[in-house]
């Protein structure tokens, strides 16, 4: 069992993250918009998951345990945080942008 403790990690897929320390950042492509919407993908599974585990240990599913059901929302929690910090910088630094003088 591996718990993420990094909130930036939860937004990245497990591939992605050893292969980000590999190649340049102008060599991953598809900048920051496929950024968001992998991040975005991730999150969405995440809660999908921890939804799916809840339902499976409020039928009594004895195969699904409460540690595995609760760590996954925890994880769920940490990963939709991080994309609405994430959003919120994002929409601060478009307003500081828009109010430049030139």
């Amino acid at each position: 069992m591996s718990v993420t403790t990094n909130p930036i990690d939860a937004l990245r897929t497990v591939t992605q993250v050893g292969l980000s320390a590999l190649k340049p950042s102008s060599v991953q492509g598809g900048g920051f918009l496929e950024a968001m919407k992998q991040a975005l993908s991730t999150t969405s599974k995440l809660q999908a998951e921890s939804g799916r585990l809840n339902r499976e240990v409020t039928f009594e599913n004895p195969t699904v345990s409460l540690e595995e059901t609760m760590l996954a929302g925890v994880k769920s929690n940490i990963a939709f945080q991080a994309t609405l910090q994430s959003r919120n910088r994002v929409v601060q630094a478009y307003t500081d942008v828009m109010n430049m003088q030139v």
